[in-house]
This record gives C-alpha cells, structure tokens and sequence, in this order.
C-alpha cells in the first residue's frame, strides 16, 4: 500500500514539474509579438485582412477580433533556415497563426492592438510524433510591420484626399 502511495506521488509531482517547465517556457520565451497602432479598430481589422490573405484562414471573427489559420507545411522554410545549424534536419514541420486585434483608447483617440502567436510543430521521424518548438519571431514582426506600412499608406491617402478636397472647396 505505501509502495503505491509513493508511486502516485512520484508520477503526481513528476507531471506538475512537466507542466510548470511548460509554463515557464511559455511566460518567459515566448514573448507574443504584439504591437499599438494609432487607428481605429475597423482601419486595423481591414489592413490584418489584407495581410492575411496569402493564409489559408479557418476562422475569422471581427466583432471577436481573431483570426485563425488552418495547419500550413513550412518543412523546406525550416530545414533552410537550419541547414547551416547544428541540428539534423527535420521529416515535416508544420505552423498555424492566431491573430488578435483588441480596440482601445490612448487619451482621446482610439488605437488598436495587434497581437500575434506562431504554433510551430515538427516531426523528426514517425517514431516522436509532433514536437512544439518556440518560434524565432521573424514571421510575426514581419506580419506586423506589413500590417504597420499598410495602415500609414491609408493614412496618408485619407490626408491627400482631405487636402484635395479643401483645395476644391476654396477654388469653387
């Protein structure tokens, strides 16, 4: 009876320091790429639209604010990027992204926040099954800043409209 006690609580603690190391991996490493823009909820979710269209979406809820994207094979992307690595190379590796844009206020004005997480899997062989691996965060900050260049285009072409339309009214 007591050999079994200890077994549970071995196997119990066992598991707990398993869950804590997955915790603390994913508070500590995996920083969300996120970032502010100074425009509004609709400007943003239209501009993450565009960015997302090369994506094969399985979710996209606007008044939720996400975004989701079907698993997508990027095997050839990371055996490239490693193949100068110390690493072998990797039998499939596959990645899905879940986007975020959260309304909010900054002073008087309203900003929008876009977050966005990278779930990168690969498989070595058959045998391991699908492993997690942290992201590097190039995918998503490129996101971002597409996202950030699409925005200031906009903006940019809403003054240019304003100071057309200024211009006719003085001249009419």
């Amino acid at each position: 009876m007591m050999r079994h006690i200890i077994q549970f609580l071995l196997i119990t603690s066992l598991s707990g320091c398993a869950s804590y190391e997955k915790f603390r991996q994913v508070t500590e490493e995996l920083e969300m790429p996120s970032k502010i823009f100074r425009a509004d909820f609709n400007q943003t979710w239209q501009a993450v639209i565009e960015v997302m269209k090369k994506y094969d979406i399985a979710q996209r809820n606007q008044e939720a604010g996400y975004i989701k994207t079907r698993w997508m094979d990027n095997t050839m992307e990371v055996n490239f990027t490693d193949s100068f690595g110390s690493s072998d190379a990797v039998k499939a590796a596959r990645f899905k992204l879940v986007v975020n844009v959260v309304k909010g206020f900054r002073s008087s004005s309203e900003v929008a926040k876009v977050t966005i997480y990278k779930r990168q899997l690969v498989e070595q062989d058959f045998l391991q099954g699908w492993k997690e691996i942290p992201t590097d965060g190039i995918m998503e900050q490129t996101l971002l800043y597409r996202i950030e260049r699409l925005i200031d285009n906009d903006n940019k072409l809403k003054e240019i409209d304003k100071a057309r339309e200024k211009e006719q009214l003085e001249n009419f």
